[in-house]
């Protein structure tokens, strides 16, 4: 509630800085008929909290979903899923409301950007050390200071909690081409990190982008040790992009010694209407207490791809194929919320089929079909399920 109080008292305030305008409006209306030669055209529509505060922007999502599947986990969960974990469910899945204040690249300036999230999907990308509750989270908030280079591209330096430079997909999934987050997004990455990023653009073709922060997804760090990633941004041309991210960090509870390290690539390239992208992942983690075998290190990797195709502006199609092979059960042997059962490895994978329709303006309904298959019998004692999901956003 105090979220909603803060932003109608600011509507309040920013409604009370422009009503001398709308004043002046109503009078010019009443001028004598031999000088008002025509009606003058309505104003546009405003965006208050830009009137009042220059330059900032508010934009932000709502989404909710229902998802079927004849083969969850005691009639009530989807194994192995995030945002669509809920058998014969309709989801409040999220209301995002975003503000950013944009720096500008050309000289010393700075900018925050920040996202509050409610709902459902919120419950299952918390990080350690923070709390809003058991469905509310900040996935974005930090502070951009910008130093002016020869590139006029800038060198910025990001403090706060920050989204992952891993992977295609987001945590805001009416982002994504596919309605259901991928294995890749919840098994293999990280979702936020909370430190510093160092950040420019060297040119048109070449990005960079290096970090330090407390881990994977850990507002308050779980160890004496900081996490890095890095990666690199190739743009080659208008129609193609690579990029190559790495990490290295100390990630368990207390332990400064065992290391999670890695690498991925992930390559884009658009073909007329379609669009391609294919993502590869390599993961290790040194030997430790919270692996299923805690006498050896670790190890696994991943393959996914997408392809989108636009029918017409209302109406585009997205394929996804995913493949994790969990050797070690590292990165899935948990349970809870989203995870399979307590395993000492298995091999994992989807297809996915997902419908965009953008027949009404600012919104997205959205039908898909999901098959997944495991190597362990993990849904409800079969080692595959079909799931048909519906999800409706709408975008502001």
């Amino acid at each position: 509630m105090r979220a909603y109080g803060t932003r109608f008292a600011l509507a309040a305030l920013l409604g009370a800085l422009i009503a001398p305008a709308g004043l002046a409006a109503q009078s010019g209306a009443s001028a004598p008929a031999d000088t008002a030669k025509k009606a003058d055209p309505p104003p546009p529509p405003v965006n208050h909290l830009e009137t009042a505060l220059a330059g900032f922007k508010l934009t932000g999502f709502a989404a909710g979903s229902y998802s079927y599947s004849g083969h969850s986990a005691g009639g009530t969960t989807i194994v192995g899923r995030l945002y669509d974990r809920l058998q014969n469910r309709f989801m409040l899945n999220a209301l995002g409301v975003v503000l950013d204040k944009p720096y500008d690249p050309a000289k010393f300036s700075a900018g925050f950007h920040t996202e509050l999230l409610v709902g459902q999907d919120a419950t299952v990308i918390q990080s350690g050390g923070f709390n809003l509750g058991s469905q509310a989270d900040l996935p974005h908030l930090y502070v951009t200071l910008n130093v002016p280079t020869a590139s006029g591209n800038g060198l910025q330096f990001k403090v706060g909690r920050i989204p992952t430079l891993m992977g295609l997909e987001v945590i805001e999934t009416v982002a994504n081409p596919s309605l259901s987050e991928g294995n890749q997004f919840i098994y293999v990455e990280n979702f936020t990190g909370t430190g510093l990023s160092v950040e420019t653009k060297f040119n048109n073709y070449v990005d960079l982008q290096l970090r330090v922060i407390n881990g994977w997804d850990q507002v308050s760090d779980n160890n004496s040790h900081k996490s890095f990633m890095g990666r690199v941004g190739l743009y080659p041309d208008a129609l193609t992009s690579l990029g190559v991210v790495g990490y290295w960090g100390a990630e368990e509870p207390g332990n400064n010694s065992a290391n999670r390290y890695g690498f991925e690539g992930l390559l884009w390239r658009k073909l007329g209407k379609a669009a391609v992208w294919v993502q590869g992942d390599y993961g290790t983690e040194q030997a430790n207490a919270a692996l299923p075998d805690p006498t050896q290190d670790a190890k696994w990797w991943a393959l996914g791809g997408w392809v989108t195709y636009d029918f017409s502006t209302t109406l585009g199609l997205a394929l996804r194929g995913d493949y994790v092979n969990d050797e070690n059960g590292a990165r899935s042997s948990f349970n809870g919320l989203v995870g399979f059962p307590a395993n000492t490895g298995q091999k994992f994978g989807s297809g996915t089929a997902t419908l965009n329709i953008r027949a009404w303006p600012g919104a997205v309904v959205r039908p898909e079909v999901r098959y997944d298959r495991s190597t362990l019998q993990a849904f409800a004692g079969k080692k595959d399920q079909v799931t048909v999901a519906l999800g409706v956003a709408y975008l502001y």
